[in-house]
């Protein structure tokens, strides 16, 4: 399981025929991208720095990337029963949520 600090994002809104994406960056270096994909759409398999969500998501993960730190990528592979995504540090219970 590979689970690496990120310390920065960009967003990436392409015209047709790209969809958006959010990339994450590591000590200055490209880790890997959040892709989004169409609300309802299947999504491909998440590949090494490949990371595959509905648009739907888009908002939340932006959220979390803004405002969560330290952040991180988890990447357990793609295998059944590996979980990839967006991880952020534990918090102390009653911390609070601002939103």
């Amino acid at each position: 399981m590979a689970l690496t600090a990120i310390d920065n994002y960009e967003v990436m809104y392409s015209s047709a025929p790209f969809v958006p994406r959010i990339w994450l960056i590591s000590q200055g270096n490209f880790i890997g991208q959040l892709i989004f994909m169409p609300d309802g759409s299947p999504l491909p398999g998440d590949t090494p720095g490949n990371l595959y969500y509905h648009l739907e998501d888009f908002e939340n993960l932006l959220e979390v990337l803004a405002s969560d730190k330290p952040t991180y990528l988890l990447f357990a592979g793609t295998g059944p029963g590996n979980e990839n995504g967006i991880l952020t540090a534990p918090e102390p219970v009653g911390a609070g949520v601002s939103i």
